[in-house]
């Protein structure tokens, strides 16, 4: 087996919360300096940065996942990830035909920048990415399965946005595998609390919107596949996301 050490939710200078320094280029090399060997861009409710982040992370040795950090029309966060960056367009332009007609003010949310693999601006998102879409909750794991992906609510140990805070709970319908606590000594606390949560592989990324606040190496992931075959590398993270708690 090989151990990955990851931080599968991170987003760049395209969400207009996180810092402008949040480049393609300047995400990877962080990640390297942290000794990240998975990393994914899971910007909100857009995955136009990942081909440029692709090609950044690609050039300092991490594998490079594409993803996505939808919001449901609850305003529950959701990570979304795939093993193919076509998978991801292919999601973001469906996310895109769902999302609200409200144009982005740069002056009060900040700016929603596009980047190519050197870090050059190369467009802006008009609309305003950090709104609920009109997909929900029940229809976002069907969605992303369409696409190949594996789909799990994000940080739910936390009240902004966390399926806990807004639901009161993870119901026990939802076809989620898995789930992400941004604080993981939680776990005992809250799977006893909330029996769903008992049940799901539980994940724990940085959410980072600032270039400091990306994961060192501390969580893993152990795969069969080797860091010399990407590809297979991603394939097989998606898969074992989907089955879950084993």
């Amino acid at each position: 087996m090989n151990r990955y050490y990851y931080d599968l939710h991170i987003h760049s200078c395209l969400s207009p919360c996180a810092d402008d320094d949040n480049t393609p280029n300047n995400l990877a090399g962080m990640g390297m300096l942290a000794g990240l060997g998975l990393m994914a861009l899971t910007d909100h409710n857009s995955a136009k940065n990942c081909p440029a982040f692709f090609k950044a992370a690609e050039k300092v040795g991490i594998i490079p996942v594409a993803g996505m950090e939808l919001e449901t029309s609850e305003d529950v966060h959701v990570v979304c990830l795939f093993p193919t960056l076509e998978d991801a367009l292919n999601f973001d332009e469906v996310v895109a035909s769902r999302r609200l007609p409200i144009k982005n003010k740069p002056e009060v949310y900040g700016e929603q920048t596009i980047m190519d693999e050197d870090d050059n601006v190369i467009g802006s998102e008009e609309l305003l990415l950090v709104v609920a879409t009109t997909i929900p909750l029940d229809e976002v794991c069907g969605l992303c399965g369409e696409h190949n992906g594996v789909c799990y609510p994000a940080h739910v140990d936390r009240q902004s946005n966390g399926i806990i805070s807004i639901l009161g709970d993870i119901p026990p319908d939802l076809p989620f595998c898995c789930a992400e606590l941004h604080d993981l000594s939680l776990a005992d606390e809250l799977s006893a609390k909330y029996p769903t949560l008992s049940r799901l592989m539980l994940l724990s990324s940085s959410d980072a919107h600032r270039l400091e606040d990306i994961n060192d190496a501390r969580h893993y992931i152990e795969l069969t596949s080797s860091p010399d075959n990407p590809d297979a590398v991603r394939k097989e993270l998606i898969e074992r996301l989907k089955r879950g708690r084993v």
